[in-house]
């Protein structure tokens, strides 16, 4: 005989655990106590119900997420050694960032199986190297995800590859004349986020990049088979708010699939995450350990395809084996100790989560109505304005940061006075500030901590015992 449970209990409505909670307050403001106000335009309740999801968005989540490491290609010869080793300590993809077409590619890739996920991202744009590219790759039946940005690279350093002309002709190539990539271009969310973007702000300036290429690639009038098959890949930095982060990759997925359904273009979107920079500390840098694991734990319970980790000390040292090591094991402990890969949609009927997905993505809606209404992403970058928006919320998040409302351990509260760090600097920690002429203003990215470490670190200067003769 079944039972079910919980027949002796009646239902309790929204309106009824409202009542209690107001009761249970006695007299006390019901909002100003139990709401709490985000930099994301969305307030968190105190509890959730169905009656909170009108509609489900409907989020098709890979059920495996990819480990993947990012190298450094200086030496294809180096550079393809590095990666095989780190394949072999459970790595399960990798990153290569390309400076030159100097790289010998057939070198980079050789001896790597087939069927293994490689990004490649190109800090120059040259369609003949890619098509002889797309040609290696065929021979070797490896997943390759080109990662072409050109508008991406207009916004992060305020000049095109070449100029605007050119630069989309390169495309235009790239697109046409390959046929082996799992995708050509990728839009990089990440820039929005480490530059203090709040995530409606992130996922709507996306959107928008994402439909400037929609509309350009409707004047190449690609057939509907490319259309059909051609996929994108978006590049995203995950920060601290853990429900937001899980939220904000689901409501991509859904914003993008919309978009790209009006436009006739594959509905996928192959996502890469990693950690934003935005929350890490020079400082009681340990606790980055913990920063990268819950941001991680975001973008996998969110739905990313591949988790780049990064180093608890990626702001100040150089790549070192221990470093890459934790960081991979980081990921590895919760594939294989926490079981993280063994259901796909895990947020899926959750009710916060679902309604902070549908929140985020109507606020991204009504951003990217505004831009598309004024004339486009291109046009709104160009005018300034989505620079100037992107400041406003970075400062906002950087007064509640200064303040002690927004917390970073070690930094901004229960810091170490005895920390020392000068002489541990192998790389420049903050934001560079290099004059040249440029188009366009650019957005720069910047972490939270900056300007309270820079003046630790002229403390630690000004400590320092004078040298006795």
């Amino acid at each position: 005989m079944k039972q079910l449970l919980f027949q002796d209990f009646k239902e309790v409505s929204a309106k009824q655990w409202k009542q209690k909670i107001q009761a249970d307050l006695k007299g006390a403001d019901y909002n100003e106590k139990l709401v709490t106000k985000t930099l994301h335009g969305i307030d968190i309740k105190p509890f959730y119900s169905s009656e909170d999801v009108d509609e489900t968005l409907k989020v098709s989540n890979p059920a495996h997420w990819n480990i993947c490491e990012k190298v450094y290609v200086t030496s294809a010869e180096v550079a393809n050694k590095k990666a095989l080793e780190k394949l072999q300590k459970g790595t399960e993809s990798i990153w290569f960032i390309l400076p030159s077409q100097e790289i010998d590619c057939e070198v980079l890739l050789h001896n790597l199986p087939p069927g293994l996920s490689v990004y490649l991202d190109l800090e120059f744009l040259d369609a003949e190297f890619v098509q002889e590219l797309d040609k290696i790759i065929a021979d070797k039946k490896l997943k390759v995800f080109l990662q072409t940005d050109i508008i991406g690279k207009l916004a992060r350093t305020g000049n095109w590859f070449n100029n605007l002309k050119s630069d989309h002709s390169e495309l235009e190539k790239i697109v046409r004349n390959t046929e082996n990539f799992q995708s050509t271009i990728s839009v990089n969310l990440g820039l929005f986020q480490n530059s203090g973007a709040n995530i409606p702000q992130q996922l709507a300036y996306s959107i928008a990049q994402v439909t400037e290429y929609f509309n350009h690639f409707d004047q190449m009038d690609l057939s509907d088979d490319l259309k059909s098959n051609f996929k994108f890949q978006s590049k995203i930095s995950v920060g601290s708010d853990y429900f937001f982060e899980i939220s904000k990759i689901r409501a991509l997925r859904w914003l993008f699939a919309t978009v790209a359904k009006e436009f006739g273009f594959n509905t996928t979107c192959h996502i890469m995450a990693q950690p934003t920079k935005r929350t890490k500390t020079l400082y009681d840098y340990n606790v980055n350990f913990l920063r990268t694991t819950t941001e991680s734990m975001s973008a996998i319970l969110g739905g990313a395809d591949a988790i780049s980790n990064m180093p608890y000390d990626a702001i100040y040292h150089k790549d070192n084996e221990f470093g890459d090591r934790i960081a991979r094991n980081q990921l590895l402990i919760m594939r294989n100790e926490s079981y993280l890969d063994k259901v796909g949609n895990v947020a899926e009927g959750t009710y916060y989560i679902e309604s902070l997905t549908s929140q985020l993505a109507e606020k991204a809606l009504e951003i990217f109505k505004e831009i598309e209404k004024a004339g486009g992403f291109l046009k709104e970058l160009k005018a300034g304005i989505i620079q100037k928006k992107i400041k406003e919320s970075a400062k906002e998040e950087q007064g509640k940061f200064n303040n002690g409302d927004l917390v970073l351990i070690g930094t901004n509260k229960f810091e170490n006075k005895e920390d020392r760090m000068q002489n541990d600097l192998e790389l420049y920690p903050f934001l560079k500030k290099n004059p040249r002429k440029t188009l366009i203003e650019p957005i720069l990215e910047k972490r939270l901590s900056e300007e309270r470490e820079q003046k630790r670190l002229e403390e630690e200067k000004n400590s320092q015992p004078t040298p006795q003769n």
